[in-house]
């Protein structure tokens, strides 16, 4: 069965100040709420902190977890709404049909494969330094979309095989996504995504270990089920690479116009 945990941390606590620095170390610290060890199922977290002076992991597992140590550590242990919420994620699955449209959040490494460079990393000249052409060749490189229009452009070109599509509004979708109106002001129909935030990851799995380098964008829009296996493979495994840093999770919530008020 599986789990949408959220856990919120206390960025002025020590503790949290640590783990809020390396998806490295929060990683782990996810891993550790898992009653079974070494952790084999899939594991997806993300990491929130548009809300002020308080940062929210999302935690997504088969399993049933316990967050009891990292609220304590790293939380408001004796707070009201300090307490990890932890939900069966079944009925949100249950609910996916043909042509819903949810809101949807994600968080992502958007990158693409070359063969050769124009900026390889340290690692990478080292790759090309020590390979033959063939095994280049054979494996290639991966390097990040840096703007903001090509970290748009890898989802919207990944959407339907993950079976959703993001449908069109005159509504501007938010930061450097394109044009919106033509040379007379017209509104022109766009995708229904913004990217609300841009980010580059640097940090070292160990203290004498290589630097790691993540190049993210979180993206917030409307989309529409076009294969609802599709979907919930999605939602079960996430989208990208770079997972075990905070990547990959699509979350999805009902539409500002379908939420419950009172």
């Amino acid at each position: 069965m599986p789990y949408l945990s959220k856990i919120a941390l206390n960025p002025r606590r020590r503790k949290a100040i640590s783990l809020l620095a390396n998806p490295h170390r929060l990683h782990a610290a996810v891993l550790s709420g898992l009653a079974v060890q070494p952790v084999t199922e899939r594991v997806l977290w993300r990491l929130d902190t548009n809300t002020a002076h308080r940062a929210e992991v999302l935690v997504f597992t088969d399993s049933r977890p316990s967050w009891h140590h990292l609220v304590e550590e790293a939380g408001w242990p004796d707070a009201d709404g300090g307490h990890a919420l932890v939900a069966d994620y079944t009925p949100l699955l249950e609910r996916l049909t043909l042509g819903k449209e949810f809101a949807f959040r994600l968080t992502a490494n958007p990158v693409q494969n070359v063969q050769n460079p124009t900026k390889p990393s340290n690692e990478q000249a080292l790759r090309i330094k020590t390979e033959d052409d063939t095994a280049r060749s054979r494996r290639g490189f991966r390097v990040a979309h840096r703007t903001a229009a090509q970290q748009l452009t890898w989802l919207l070109n990944r959407a339907e095989r993950h079976g959703f599509t993001i449908p069109a509004t005159t509504t501007p979708p938010g930061i450097d996504t394109g044009t919106t109106t033509d040379t007379e002001g017209t509104s022109i129909p766009a995708p229904a995504v913004s990217i609300t935030a841009r980010d580059t990851l640097r940090f070292r799995k160990s203290n004498n270990g290589p630097h790691v380098t993540l190049s993210t964008a979180t993206f917030q829009g409307r989309l529409r089920i076009t294969d609802t296996a599709a979907l919930r493979t999605t939602l079960l495994t996430g989208i990208g690479p770079a997972k075990g840093y905070g990547q990959g999770l699509l979350t999805l919530a009902p539409l500002p116009d379908e939420a419950p008020h009172g």
